[in-house]
């Protein structure tokens, strides 16, 4: 039986050329493609730490912060005999006139203030319910209403961030936790920790007051994220009930 043979024609050659290179092509797209995207991610910059996000609006939630009587309350029962302060006969000399509220801080005494003045002066601190706050990656900005900004870089170690004959503020992080210390006149201390959960819906800030190196008065509170909403609501955030909101009426035209 004859075999049946075909040669091939310039014009088969032609067509199995543009059939292969019609199935390259896919592979080339799909290259080039990945090439692309490869050169549009962003380096990762081994220098700058990578932080938990801080931003957005929080509240207070009374239910899981001290209360700064019932904080003072169980240290006084811890060192009963220690809370008074014994007078010291030392003269205290002229320090730059600071105060916090009604609180003159130049009057704390000689060798430290009592547990009780202490507390007073946690809870003036710590009286903001809410607060917000901005990052981005460079650094944190934590603004709280009636108080100068707290604003720290996402750097790594302590840094002077203000400096006057009222006092010095330094910032800088505590592994995740961001931390700031003020310092102020007659060695009176304030420091202020922010810790975000992982999930990024609770923040804990725990304050901590000491004068002259004594033991710290801590008082620690929680705070949820929350929407701060449109500018048309008034939110006013109650012990008993909670964050209230009432619609605003804006004013007629006359």
């Amino acid at each position: 039986m004859a075999r049946n043979t075909r040669q091939f024609q310039p014009a088969d050659l032609r067509r199995c050329a543009l059939l292969i290179a019609l199935g390259l092509l896919p592979l080339k797209m799909v290259q080039a493609q990945a090439d692309r995207s490869a050169d549009s991610l962003p380096l990762l910059d081994l220098n700058r730490p990578i932080r938990l996000n801080f931003a957005g609006d929080w509240e207070k939630d009374f239910n899981r912060s001290d209360r700064w009587e019932d904080e003072l309350n169980r240290l006084l029962t811890i060192r009963q005999e220690r809370a008074a302060q014994q007078r010291s006969g030392v003269t205290v000399r002229n320090l730059p006139r600071a105060s916090l509220g009604n609180l003159n801080l130049n009057s704390l005494g000689g060798r430290g203030t009592s547990i009780i003045t202490l507390a007073r002066l946690a809870e003036y601190v710590s009286r903001q319910t809410t607060m917000h706050i901005e990052q981005d990656r460079n650094e944190v900005r934590i603004e709280r209403r009636g108080e100068a900004p707290l604003i720290c870089t996402v750097d790594h170690g302590l840094r002077e961030t203000f400096a006057s004959e009222h006092g010095k503020e330094y910032c800088g992080w505590d592994g995740q936790q961001l931390v700031f210390i003020i310092n102020l006149p007659d060695q009176l201390e304030i420091s202020h920790r922010f810790d975000v959960a992982a999930a990024g819906d609770e923040l804990r800030l725990v304050t901590s007051i000491s004068h002259k190196g004594s033991a710290p008065f801590n008082l620690i509170q929680a705070f949820n994220r929350y929407d701060a909403g449109a500018d048309n609501l008034n939110c006013v955030l109650t012990v008993t009930r909670g964050r209230v909101c009432s619609q605003v009426t804006p004013l007629a035209n006359d």
